[in-house]
């Protein structure tokens, strides 16, 4: 199986590139709709890399696949810039999962 990039810049992708992974560079949401599909439609994808961008700017639509689609595994990973996440974001959600606080 294969991994798959869908990014929001440049950066990112060609650092994914220079390891071997396939990827696409998009910007708007019909962008990312349409790569969102060809991926569902390859079966070869294995793991499917998103830039957390695209869970934020874009949530109804990443967890939409996230959500009812098995294969492939959506992984959200930081890009150039690090990432959009709180430092204690752990420690929130394990808060907000089993209601004590740690």
């Amino acid at each position: 199986m294969k991994m798959y990039l869908i990014s929001d810049n440049i950066d990112t992708w060609t650092g994914m590139r220079l390891a071997g992974v396939e990827g696409a560079v998009v910007h708007e949401k019909e962008e990312l709709k349409a790569e969102l599909d060809k991926v569902l439609a390859d079966k070869t994808i294995g793991i499917v890399l998103l830039t957390e961008k695209f869970g934020r700017k874009f949530p109804e639509l990443v967890n939409e696949v996230k959500l009812n689609h098995r294969q492939p595994l959506f992984v959200e990973i930081p890009d150039r810039h690090g990432t959009g996440r709180k430092p204690d974001f752990i420690t929130a959600y394990v808060n907000e999962a089993i209601g004590l606080k740690l």
